[in-house]
């Protein structure tokens, strides 16, 4: 860890300053966490783990109702009223994949908090769309943003997987094994959604969002985080083929075993259960009633889930549970920090505010983490000096990549021999 990095955190809801780093404005419509000097405090005070970045990235394509009609056997009327989904957005190249959605929503969280990639400990991502088995999504973003100094790794525990990474973020800031940490929620389902079962195809979109997750002393951030599975219903929701269970093969490419299968109706009862039961228990772990919360931003899968577990079963009110899947439609781990950007571009979100994250997955797995939010939201004051030197962090980290590659190609080209100093191993593939 770099000395900047290990500079012991300092923030207030007045000056709101994190690990010695002030308020300053950009240019999302909210306040920034701009640098300054480092602040002496107690070493010994409590740590928490508050968000101080976010954002979030969609692919321009947009596929909506009618379009499918013209695809499948459905029709707009039947999936508005089951699910509440209008549009989604999808990738519409090859060249858009899980890492560069990823890369775009970490970069805009990174904005907001006015944070160079150098100074994130740890990168997370949540992902059921990898970009591959091997690496991990996490690896390829953390090269994109030029984060040197930070470990990587993907987190996959399907639509409850952005939760689950929330609250990996929160203790590794509590033990003091990082200052900031980089939470990324990012799918291509698109990809693994077969286009011909209208089941299916109908509910799912593309997107990325991200928080950036810091060390402070001001008491708040993530309160409390409750995680939860039940393997029994492993086969309710699914991509059967790909892992070690069923390889690929011809096989399993024609009987369209890479695609998700799902039974809905399993799913439906489970989610309306859990989504309720799961907020429950996170309030209680963080001291707080129902009627505490201001914002409830749950998983975006289905509207209905929605209205019989949050606004039925919990009564909270409508207007305190935001919902955006109209737009997006079910985009799994990127699903609530999507929807947390668009509350807070509403005007949502406040200094102060209790928050609700809470979802539910294949696994099946659920989660819940309590928020008390504590950075300020104000109007973009951008400058052209920030732009700059951001576009010149992300050139750079872009060079640095390209070098390295090229310099292990050459290394490669040496025989073992003069690379390691001894013979060259039998076994040793040249």
């Amino acid at each position: 860890m770099s000395e900047q990095q290990s500079q012991p955190s300092n923030m207030n809801t007045s000056g709101a300053t994190v690990n010695g780093h002030s308020n300053g404005s950009n240019g999302n419509g909210v306040q920034a966490v701009s640098q300054a000097s480092p602040q002496p405090i107690n070493p010994f005070a409590p740590r928490y783990a508050q968000i101080v970045g976010w954002g979030y990235h969609v692919p321009e394509k947009v596929i909506t109702n009618f379009d499918l009609e013209k695809i499948v056997d459905t029709q707009d009327e039947w999936i508005r009223t089951r699910t509440g989904i209008e549009e989604r957005h999808v990738v519409a190249s090859p060249s858009e994949t899980s890492a560069t959605l990823g890369i775009q929503a970490a970069k805009a969280a990174l904005e907001v908090a006015d944070i160079h990639p150098s100074k994130v400990d740890l990168i997370i991502c949540a992902t059921s769309s990898p970009e591959h088995i091997v690496p991990s999504t996490a690896s390829i973003i953390q090269d994109g943003l030029g984060a040197t100094n930070a470990g990587a790794f993907d987190l996959s525990a399907a639509c409850s997987g952005f939760v689950y990474a929330l609250s990996m973020a929160r203790g590794h800031i509590l033990a003091g094994d990082a200052e900031y940490v980089l939470v990324i929620g990012a799918e291509t389902l698109s990809r693994i959604v077969d286009w011909t079962d209208r089941a299916t195809c109908v509910l799912f979109g593309d997107g990325a969002g991200a928080v950036l997750v810091a060390a402070s002393d001001v008491p708040g951030g993530i309160t409390a985080s409750v995680l939860g599975s039940d393997g029994s219903g492993a086969d309710l929701l699914t991509v059967p083929a790909g892992g070690s269970a069923m390889p690929s093969s011809l096989e399993t490419v024609s009987s369209g075993g890479h695609y998700i299968k799902m039974d809905g109706t399993a799913v439906f009862r489970f989610a309306t259960r859990v989504m309720a039961e799961a907020t429950r228990q996170v309030l209680g772990k963080a001291g707080l009633r129902v009627e505490d919360v201001d914002l409830v931003i749950p998983h975006q899968a289905n509207v209905r889930i929605i209205q019989n577990s949050v606004l039925k079963q919990l009564k909270i009110p409508e207007e305190k549970v935001f919902v955006n899947l109209q737009k997006y439609g079910n985009t799994s781990t990127a699903s609530i920090p999507i929807a947390l950007c668009e509350a807070i571009e509403a005007g949502k979100i406040h200094p102060g505010n209790n928050l609700v994250f809470v979802g539910f997955g294949a696994g099946l797995t659920w989660g819940a983490c309590s928020i008390k939010w504590s950075v300020p939201v104000a109007k973009p004051n951008e400058t052209w000096w920030r732009n700059t030197a951001r576009q010149a962090t992300y050139q750079a980290a872009a060079a640095r990549s390209m070098w390295k590659r090229a310099i292990r190609r050459v290394y490669s080209q040496f025989p073992a021999e003069s690379r390691w100093g001894g013979r060259k191993e039998e076994n040793e593939l040249s």
